[in-house]
């Protein structure tokens, strides 16, 4: 039996596309040569890790100055790349809560970042729990940060339902006993939900 329904947050409750932002802003191709040779995505792992976005943003710009305009954009500009949410997932997790299932979040997210998030899509702020890597300095997919999760929910492997819209966290997740989820979307969300019993086809969203 589920006990306890776990959450990843980026792209399964909010988008999260840098690329189409800055696309948006310098152009696909310009961005294609920032993001090859800046490579911001590991510049944000540091973030995730618990590191200040501004903080992080900034330094990175340093190292590239014919960059720096852009590169600081990753903290100025950080909630248009997090964004829209995804309300269709905001329904299944309210209804959830209703049903008196627990849930709660596992999410690779800044400390800082994450504030800005809760501010702009109150749905951040329902969770039972939160396991948010930023301020644990543990990420996805390394074990240390499902072991947490584990004992701070005091929840078994097997009573886990967890969703995540990247296979090596499913996988790292899968390898520890958990039942897993990969999120491609609401709909096939909200089925393995009814499948699992914790919903019924009255709760999913019109």
């Amino acid at each position: 039996m589920i006990e306890t329904v776990v959450w990843d947050i980026g792209m399964v409750l909010v988008q999260w596309r840098p690329e189409a932002h800055f696309d948006s802003m310098i152009g696909e191709e310009r961005r294609k040569a920032l993001f090859a040779e800046a490579d911001l995505h590991r510049m944000n792992i540091e973030i995730d890790r618990g590191l200040h976005s501004r903080d992080a943003a900034y330094a990175h710009a340093e190292k590239y100055p014919h960059w720096g305009d852009e590169i600081r954009r990753w903290h100025d500009d950080w909630i248009k790349m997090c964004s829209p949410d995804i309300p269709a997932s905001a329904h299944l997790l309210r209804a959830l809560k209703r049903r008196g299932v627990r849930v709660v979040s596992l999410t690779n997210f800044g400390w800082n970042t994450m504030e800005i998030a809760k501010a702009a899509y109150p749905v951040l702020n329902e969770f039972d729990q939160e396991f948010i890597s930023g301020e644990l300095k543990v990420i996805k997919p390394y074990p240390e940060i499902y072991e947490l999760l584990e004992n701070g929910t005091g929840t078994p492997p097997d009573r886990l339902l967890y969703t995540d819209d990247s296979a090596p966290n499913i996988n790292a997740a899968k390898a520890r006993g958990w039942r897993t989820h990969l999120f491609e979307g609401p709909n096939g969300w909200g089925e393995r939900l009814v499948a699992e019993g914790l919903l019924t086809r009255e709760d999913l969203p019109a």
